[in-house]
């Protein structure tokens, strides 16, 4: 059963408080997801620039830089995903236990299950992907089940699967579901623009207001208990 304070009416206001409390967290996770992708691309870009030195650029060399480039960036960008999706995990945690989710907290998360949480990733991903494919509409679907898929993944024991067809219910079949789905794609509207407005900058800060405001409706509207 998830804390009471996941069933109060939300608000921006609650959401601003929400994020104030967990600065640390989400800027670790802000630095550390920006960084980990910067330090994706320089090793992509070195691996590419050494196997050319080295063997020439034709294009088999080329081919084979590229393999090892993506090889060798693969760990910075697994570590990356982790990272940002804390971004959604946070408030997640913070509703279901009540309690401010701290740096250490949330690196002890990562680093017990991090394997289940790549999983889930690589999973989602996936189906995302072949949602898009088949008509942009399937992708747009799954995507917007991200708040609950993650909700169910970092907070309960429930396989992959079972975690994504459940979210996908409730979001979809459930009374309020579609008025979540509604009040979701507002709010990443809203979010967007003020990012937009603000160079990018503002995203920093409406990004994960906006997560901790979708996992306080998604409780509070009975689509997470």
């Amino acid at each position: 059963m998830a804390a009471p304070i996941a069933f109060e009416p939300p608000s921006i206001q609650k959401a601003w408080q929400a994020f104030l409390q967990h600065i640390p967290v989400v800027l670790v996770s802000w630095v550390g997801s920006i960084v980990l992708s910067l330090l994706a691309v320089l090793a992509y870009g070195l691996i590419i620039v050494a196997v050319s030195a080295i063997i020439g650029s034709s294009d088999a060399a080329l081919g084979l830089g590229a393999v090892l480039a993506q090889l060798v960036q693969l760990p910075f960008s697994i570590l990356a995903s982790l990272l940002s999706v804390l971004l959604v995990a946070v408030p997640a945690l913070y509703y279901e236990r009540g309690e401010v989710v701290t740096i250490s907290t949330a690196a002890q998360l990562l680093t017990g299950r991090w394997w289940r949480y790549v999983l889930a990733g690589l999973f989602f991903s996936l189906v995302t992907t072949i949602g898009f494919l088949l008509c942009i509409l399937p992708g747009i679907a799954v995507a917007l089940v991200t708040p609950v898929f993650v909700n169910r993944i970092f907070v309960t024991d429930m396989g992959i699967g079972e975690a994504f067809s459940q979210s996908f219910q409730v979001v979809y079949r459930s009374e309020n579901g579609l008025s979540f789905v509604g009040l979701e794609v507002l709010t990443a509207i809203v979010a967007g623009l003020l990012a937009l407005a603000t160079c990018g900058l503002g995203g920093f800060v409406v990004i994960p207001m906006a997560s901790f405001f979708l996992q306080n409706v998604a409780y509070q509207r009975g689509l997470l208990r």
